[in-house]
């Protein structure tokens, strides 16, 4: 019979599944209070969160969401939830702060209904933000829109040219 306070945690930890965008799974071994406290706070700005959970428990949470994995988790693991879906901007934040804490490793996540690994993770990391990336498209949208205006006006700024240019000879 589970202890009350591990269906509790079972319970917490099924409603953040459900609620999460997207899950990362890393291995937190070596890192300590304050380094976690750092990882949370970092994350916390990209809409994440970090939280350490028994690998059991998240095999049967899995398990109640209907999710079925190849994924063995040995070791300590922590997750994060990426809570609005842009996992790029959580994938960042952990890559970066892996940069400097080398005992932080990326086990795999959990992205759009698949596991995927390490690698993957890596490279969504190198993704723009969402913001950028709206910028950029907006960009890439108004140029040819641009061109065009600019193509119309050539002529009018052609004619006021050589007026400017007749007129300053005959004042000369």
């Amino acid at each position: 019979m589970p202890s009350l306070k591990n269906q509790e945690n079972l319970k917490d930890l099924t409603e953040k599944f459900k609620a999460a965008g997207s899950v990362v799974f890393t291995e937190y071994r070596g890192l300590n209070v304050s380094d976690i406290s750092e990882l949370r706070k970092n994350l916390r700005k990209s809409n994440g969160s970090f939280l350490v959970a028994k690998n059991t428990l998240i095999d049967i949470a899995l398990k109640e969401m209907k999710i079925e994995t190849s994924e063995v988790f040995s070791g300590p693991t922590a997750i994060v939830f990426q809570q609005d879906g842009d996992i790029a901007a959580s994938a960042k934040t952990l890559f970066d702060f892996a940069s400097t804490h080398t005992n932080l490793k990326i086990k795999s996540a959990y992205i759009d209904g698949n596991f995927v690994g390490a690698d993957i993770v890596k490279r969504l990391s190198s993704i723009p933000p969402r913001e950028v990336l709206l910028a950029q498209l907006l960009g890439v949208l108004n140029a040819p829109i641009c061109g065009f205006v600019n193509v119309l006006a050539a002529n009018i700024r052609g004619l006021v040219n050589v007026l400017n240019a007749v007129a300053k000879k005959e004042t000369a």
